[in-house]
Formats: C-alpha cells, structure tokens, sequence
C-alpha cells in the first residue's frame, strides 16, 4: 500500500504543470491588466496549476514618469534569469512590454524557450498623448516585441484588425470575464444627486481622454469613480462632478449599479473590462465606435456607440437594463481562463 502511494505522489508531482506569468502591471496598481492577470492566476491555481508571478515586487523600482503609480523594475535582467532558470516552468507568458517583459524575452531568446505574449494595451496610442513619438515608429518596437512569441493573445476581434493591420503575425484570442456575483443591480448605493446619473470609472488619466465626458451638456449628475495622475487637475476644472476615488469590491458595484449610464470615453482600450462591469449591474454603456466598444457594445440593446458622446449618453438611457445584464451574463471568467490555456505552448 505504502508503494502504491508513493507511486501515486510520484505521479501527481509530475503532472502538476507549471507557468511563469511575467507582467510590469500588478498590485498596487489598479487596472483592468491587474484584474485579468489576478482572475487568471486565481483560476489556474485552483485548476491545478502550479503558476508562479513574476512582478515588480521582487525588484528595486523606480516611479514611470509622468505617471508615478506605476513603478517600473530597475535592471531587473539577472533576477529575472535566476527566477526562470530556478522555477524552470513547462510555460512562460509575457503579459506586458515593460522592463521585465523585456528582460524575460531576452532571457527565453537566449536560452532558446517558447512563450507567449499577450496585447493588453495600445501603447503606442498611450505614448502619443504624451509625447510627439510617430505612430509606425512605436508600433514597429511592438511587432518586434510580440514577434518573437510563439502567439500572441488578444481580447476581442476588433484588436486582432488592429494589429493585423501593422503586420503583427501569430494572433490568438484571449476573451475576458465579468465576476457576475459581485456586479449586479441588486445593491445600488444610495447617492444624494439629482437624476440622471452618468458615471465613468477607471484609470484617471489623459489616456483615458474623460474630459470627453466631462465637458459633456449633460442632465442630472456625472461621476468619476478611480484614481490616477490627472484626478487633481480634473478637480480643480470640474467642481460640479462628483469624484469618488477609488473603490473596490461591493463598494464598487454597488456604485455602479447606481448609475443610470456608463459612459466611456476611452478611445484606446483593448477592451475595456468596467462597461462588462457596468452591463453586469444593468447600466447602458454609451462610447465611441472604437476598438474594444464595438466588440463588447451591442449597438442600440445593451449600449449607444456614436462618435457623438452626447447623443450616446442620452440615448443609452433608454434602454432595458435587464438585457444589459443578460449579455454580460455570457462573458464568464471559465470560458476566458480555457482559452489562455489552450493557447499556451511548452516551453521546449
């Protein structure tokens, strides 16, 4: 019996899978890559996957500029090449293009290992808000990044276009999932504003392009529920918006759920996880006709998209809340988590 069992263990222990997940973007920094990649490797791990993190936390960081709450790995090359040579992982997954992603690709071209990659965030549409940096100048350091990867993982169709239109090969899909449980329209809070409600949240930052929504001539209320590098600036400009900072779990939900709509005024997410959020707790999403709304929107049922953010606001109040939340009730986090496994490859 006592042989039997070692050799059950024995066979346990080698079937137990391994993955190494490399991101820049982690706790504390809040954001729909944290949320996903938090989401992914809780599901792994209960799946039987052995997955390890690699993250900012094991480095010596300094603050990004202009944008101080995320920090960045200083020279974090040699930890980087010990954690993998240690962990020697069956799979390795770049989430992000930063300096660890950077220094795990170098580290997998060296050593000649297979890994994938995923495209959270259109960076190059980011830097230019910023900084004059050419369009084909930023998507060029992109493709050569991603290149190297076996496949690279994307959240919706629209994306996929995207990057197949700047020559981006090995394209794979990788959905996202709403936690259906905990956003709902059962526990709206009780906000003291007058009626209609229009709420954003998410980063507070010019990427996110809010005074889109904020210079809106819009009825009733407009909220802003997160935090970021341009909350001060936005404060001091719109007095009349009430601006919540961050909050989590049922807070957060609940505070959606209060909404009357969700306006998003982002034009250069991938996906934009808070309108699934949002439809989960019944609130009408009204955006722009851009990539990651036009995949998760249905135009005229769960949300408005028009390039006039106005005419989508007023519009997305009419209507049934009810379908909002039965079309995010389809976006589960099982379904997204079977589709990045299957798009793994060994790392041999």
């Amino acid at each position: 019996m006592q042989l039997t069992n070692h050799r059950v263990m024995q066979h346990v222990i080698m079937s137990v899978v391994s993955l190494v997940i490399v991101t820049d973007a982690w706790t504390p920094q809040v954001n729909g890559v944290v949320k996903t990649l938090q989401q992914t490797r809780d599901a792994l791990s209960r799946s039987g996957y052995l997955v390890s993190m690699l993250t900012p936390a094991d480095h010596r960081t300094i603050p990004c500029p202009s944008y101080p709450e995320i920090r960045l790995a200083l020279r974090p090359g040699h930890t980087i090449s010990r954690q993998l040579d240690t962990l020697k992982p069956d799979h390795i997954h770049i989430a992000t293009e930063g300096p660890l992603g950077l220094a795990a690709r170098r580290h997998c071209l060296d050593n000649g290992l297979a890994f994938t990659s995923s495209y959270h965030t259109q960076f190059p549409e980011y830097l230019r808000k910023r900084l004059p940096v050419p369009l084909p100048l930023s998507y060029a350091f992109m493709r050569r990044f991603h290149h190297a990867a076996a496949r690279t993982m994307v959240a919706t169709p629209g994306q996929q276009r995207l990057l197949e239109h700047w020559r981006f090969t090995n394209i794979v899909r990788w959905s996202r999932g709403v936690d259906t449980g905990l956003f709902t329209p059962e526990k709206p809070a009780e906000l003291k504003v007058k009626r209609p409600l229009f709420v954003y949240t998410g980063r507070v930052a010019v990427e996110k392009n809010i005074e889109a929504f904020l210079q809106l001539d819009l009825p009733g209320s407009k909220c802003v529920i997160g935090d970021g590098p341009a909350l001060q600036e936005l404060k001091a400009h719109y007095s009349d918006v009430l601006f919540t900072g961050y909050k989590f779990g049922g807070d957060l939900a609940s505070h959606v759920a209060a909404a009357d709509a969700f306006v998003f005024p982002s034009r250069t997410d991938t996906f934009g996880l808070v309108m699934l959020e949002a439809m989960a707790c019944g609130v009408p999403v009204a955006a722009f006709p851009v990539t990651g709304p036009i995949d998760v929107v249905t135009h005229g049922e769960t949300g408005i998209l028009d390039q006039d953010l106005r005419k989508a606001a007023l519009q997305a109040l009419e209507l049934d809340r009810n379908r909002c939340r039965d079309e995010a009730l389809k976006y589960s986090w099982q379904t997204a988590n079977q589709q990045f496994i299957g798009n793994l490859v060994p790392t041999c």
